[in-house]
């Protein structure tokens, strides 16, 4: 049977920060939930991808060479790939992340994503 998903409920079932968990794949798109505080990732280019960032509670900033996006519960946001960009997590944040299967890698997420 089809499973209906709560992204809070995802999102709020992850016992630790940084921790990418996998709810769905939407053709070849992973999606996955994660919780995230005081982090600011170094500058990265996903040259195959665009990324969808939803953010389901909390709020945080995703930064690019000309400025800051700052993103609040029920907003989204599309990086078209190959756009130079940062997520700034000060405080507590719960988002949904969209993205190409193979996007995600230790490099871009700051070591904390594991196959």
């Amino acid at each position: 049977m089809i499973q209906k998903i709560n992204l809070k409920d995802s999102a709020n079932s992850i016992d630790e920060l940084f921790l990418y968990k996998r709810i769905g794949t939407l053709n070849n798109h992973m999606l996955n939930v994660l919780q995230a505080e005081n982090r600011t990732l170094d500058f990265h280019i996903h040259e195959n991808s665009d990324e969808m960032f939803y953010c389901i509670e909390g709020e945080f900033d995703i930064e690019f060479e000309d400025g800051l996006t700052h993103l609040h519960d029920g907003d989204f946001i599309i990086i078209p790939k190959g756009t130079k960009h940062r997520p700034v997590c000060k405080t507590l944040v719960k988002c949904l992340l969209i993205e190409v299967e193979g996007t995600l890698n230790k490099d871009n997420t700051g070591g904390a994503y594991k196959d």
